[in-house]
């Protein structure tokens, strides 16, 4: 040790006899150690983040609909069903809807390049399991549109999508028309043909969506429910107009319009979420 070394210590250790020279002592360390505002102060245990705040930040990275196949354009609807069993079989994740034309036809895939949308296509073509199929584009959903039209048009074309649904069966897990669409099975699919995509089940769709307030809720946003004993949001509907809303009610039902104000719904009512 050094004699400066020596002298430095022997002060520190003559000025720590008194009590208000340690305090001073102590608050000179602490700063040191700190810094001027160099580093923030500590915190014990993890910072809370509500859900709110976690939705927010899954709804800036919400995923865009690639490219698709659209295959058939039936009369019939067990015409649609056929072609979209064939297709699960071949391990495809398809699904039919009511065009506006008032045709059945099915939709699958997600690509992100065209030409592998093609490929796919064209092996289904050769094996006969299609006969004829459109390449559906992300420029053509209504999502790519809303530059040119804005947003409420986005909003109406989700909810012309929710009321072509009107009518299917209802039965839980289900995504297909044979099976029934489940009450989440049916958002997705909604969105999904207006080129966004959302998660799948209702608990998912209800944190990756940014809140909305009752008064504030519009054409499109998504309505949730807790419908079980756990108290926890297990139910989804598609909002319409005038607190009516689209949904899956249950097994044994077809999908239906349902009401905000509806005694039933009222008292299981968590919130709104939206996507856009």
């Amino acid at each position: 040790m050094t004699q400066r070394q020596f002298k430095f210590k022997k002060t520190m250790m003559d000025a720590f006899k008194t009590r208000g020279s340690r305090l001073f002592i102590f608050s000179f360390l602490m700063l040191l150690m700190v810094g001027c505002g160099s580093r923030p102060p500590v915190e014990y245990g993890p910072k809370p983040q509500s859900p709110d705040l976690k939705a927010l930040d899954a709804q800036t990275s919400l995923a865009l609909i690639g490219y698709a196949i659209q295959a058939g354009a039936f009369s019939k609807r067990h015409n649609a069903v056929r072609l979209m069993e064939t297709l699960k079989k071949e391990g495809v994740d398809a699904y039919y809807f009511v065009h506006e034309t008032g045709l059945y036809k099915v939709r699958f895939g997600d690509y992100s390049l065209k030409e592998s949308a093609v490929k796919f296509a064209k092996n289904l073509l050769a094996r006969g399991i299609i006969d004829v199929y459109y390449i559906v584009g992300p420029e053509d959903y209504p999502k790519a549109k809303t530059r040119e039209h804005g947003e409420m048009y986005l909003r109406e074309e989700i909810v012309r999508t929710a009321e072509r649904f009107l009518g299917i069966p209802y039965q839980w897990g289900g995504t297909s028309p044979e099976t029934g669409f489940d009450c989440s099975g049916l958002t997705t699919s909604v969105y999904e043909l207006n080129g966004l995509k959302i998660p799948r089940s209702s608990r998912q769709q209800y944190l990756s969506g940014t809140p909305v307030s009752r008064e504030k809720i519009l054409k499109g946003d998504l309505v949730f429910f807790a419908t079980t004993r756990k108290k926890q949001v297990s139910h989804v509907g598609i909002y319409v107009r005038k607190n009516q809303f689209i949904h899956a009610p249950k097994k044994g039902k077809t999908i239906r319009f349902g009401s905000l104000s509806n005694g039933y719904f009222k008292k299981r009512y968590v919130g709104a979420r939206t996507y856009l």
